[in-house]
């Protein structure tokens, strides 16, 4: 067992029943004096602890230091090479036949498996004659290793193949408001174009698009104006038609063409700030002189402005692919009017200062090539 260690109790209040530790110890009895110091051996649970945490003394703290860095340093100095020497002598049975499967010498062979057993520290062959070579016990055990390994890899390389491909990985969508009404479209058909990519759709108004759009957050766009910086590249997908659109019931509607001056006194409903149908509304009533004639409902989404319009609450320029379901049933009309429809594009972003992964090329392309199937189909 070693030396016996003792170690300084704490002072204790006399008289008192000696607790279990100092009972029949040495100068433990009670009637020495009010104050007792005693002196005891530590219960071989707690030495058991200190031994395990490494406090019981440097000594050992060190021998279990020592053996960590051992073991860390032998796990890098194993090669891939000198797994696949031990593995090709136990499958072939000698150096020689080994040597001649990795096609190197038997010599070069030879040194991997000494190399080897000295990073172990064991043998690694047990040699029965001159054509059996078996794995010892730590052989096999770095056998399995082995294995593992050649099964992780592999594993690993299928993927990067198929990253390579497009056939996995994500792709993160982001649309502003007025394209949410097709976007689950393009999600539906690039899922079922490719199954294994996670596609994503992300729906904000212009500038919450165009700041996901700076951070990185997303891997494609789709807007109306394509942002004016250098960090991304736009392509050209479509045609993006605005309406103006009044309730069927409206003194306006099927009364032909009309010009600014019917306008006066309208109310029109107008998205909030930011959004780039704002923007354009706000553009298209400087250019026919009526900004100042009329009033104006901020309203924070498409589908509000759509519900007020068909209520009656005023008049809104939209954009055509937004309202062609309620034009299509009569929920909605359109009025014929000079220069309208304001005719813009569909654009296509891609972030410039990433590389896009293989899955983002293959998306991009898709979309591009299927867009008049994706987009709402208007009436002629």
């Amino acid at each position: 067992m070693g030396p016996r260690r003792w170690y300084r109790t704490d002072r204790r209040r006399r008289p008192r029943e000696p607790s279990s530790l100092l009972r029949g110890v040495r100068g433990s009895d009670p009637r020495h004096g009010r104050f007792q110091m005693t002196w005891s051996r530590p219960p071989f649970p707690f030495r058991l602890g200190l031994f395990v945490t490494g406090a019981w003394n440097k000594k050992n703290l060190n021998f279990l230091t020592g053996v960590k860095e051992k073991l860390m340093k032998r796990r890098d100095r194993v090669t891939l090479k000198q797994l696949r020497a031990l593995a090709a002598i136990v499958e072939y049975g000698t150096i020689s036949q080994a040597a001649d499967v990795l096609g190197l010498t038997g010599p070069a062979v030879h040194g991997q498996l000494k190399t080897l057993e000295e990073t172990i520290g064991a043998p690694l062959i047990d040699r029965h004659g001159r054509s059996n070579a078996t794995a010892t016990a730590q052989g096999q055990a770095l056998l399995s290793a082995h294995e593992e390994i050649q099964g992780a890899l592999g594993r690993a390389l299928h993927q990067i193949l198929a990253m390579d491909r497009g056939q996995i990985g994500s792709v993160v969508i982001g649309v502003v408001s007025t394209a949410k009404y097709y976007a689950p479209r393009i999600v539906k058909r690039l899922r079922d174009e490719m199954p294994e990519v996670d596609v994503v759709l992300k729906v904000g108004n212009r500038s919450e698009t165009l700041e996901g759009l700076e951070r990185g957050a997303f891997d494609l766009c789709i807007m109306g104006r394509p942002p004016r910086s250098a960090l991304a590249r736009a392509v050209r997908l479509a045609d993006h038609p605005h309406v103006l659109i009044a309730a069927p019931d409206h003194r306006l509607a099927g009364a032909g063409m009309i010009n600014a001056g019917d306008l006066v006194g309208e109310t029109f409903v107008m998205r909030e700030r930011g959004s780039g149908t704002r923007i354009l509304a706000n553009r298209f009533l400087a250019d026919i002189g009526a900004e100042t004639e009329l009033s104006t409902i901020e309203m924070a989404s498409n589908e509000t402005i759509k519900q007020s319009v068909m209520s009656g609450l005023g008049l809104a320029l939209i954009s055509a692919h937004t309202v062609a379901d309620e034009l299509d049933v009569g929920r909605l009309s359109t009025l014929p009017m000079a220069g309208l429809p304001l005719l813009r594009q569909w654009f296509l972003i891609l972030p410039e200062d990433t590389r896009a992964t293989p899955a983002v090329l293959r998306a991009a392309d898709f979309i591009e090539t299927h867009i008049d199937e994706l987009l709402p189909q208007l009436a002629s």
